[in-house]
């Protein structure tokens, strides 16, 4: 499987709710060194974006999900993602790149009906900040 192909699907597997890990791939290939770096960043941070896309859509629609057996998020996650949501407003979409409250927090985007502009650029800046702090702390090292 080309190396951008399986980045992507880390990146975007990671931010659905599956347990999956985009920084370990994206750091294998930093450190294998044939691929490049604005490849790298823009395959992982697309990825990761439209990831969270798929879970405000899942939010906007989870009235016809939730009580599925399938569906990867308890009540208990989704009251404590409202509960920031609703404290920290839009600005907690910042931190969609946390693991463990940042897929939840996008899910809660689209239940509350956030505006899908307004999430798609402040969860872009998250994901892509994150993929840059990931690279910066590598390049150190």
């Amino acid at each position: 499987m080309p190396a951008y192909l399986l980045l992507f699907i880390a990146a975007f597997g990671a931010a659905t709710l599956l347990p999956l890990q985009s920084e370990a791939v994206l750091l294998a290939f930093l450190a294998e060194g044939s691929h490049s770096v604005v490849g790298l960043l823009f395959v992982a941070s697309l990825g990761n974006i439209l990831g969270s896309c798929v879970n405000w859509w899942l939010g906007f629609k989870i009235e016809h999900y939730k009580d599925k057996k399938w569906f990867p998020v308890s009540e208990q996650q989704m009251l404590k993602a409202q509960t920031v949501y609703k404290k920290y407003g839009n600005w907690s979409l910042l931190f969609s790149w946390v693991p463990v409250i940042g897929d939840p927090i996008t899910l809660i985007a689209g239940l509350l009906k956030e505006n899908f502009a307004r999430f798609l650029l402040l969860v872009s800046m998250a994901k892509i900040g994150r993929y840059l702090f990931i690279y910066l702390a590598f390049s150190l090292f």
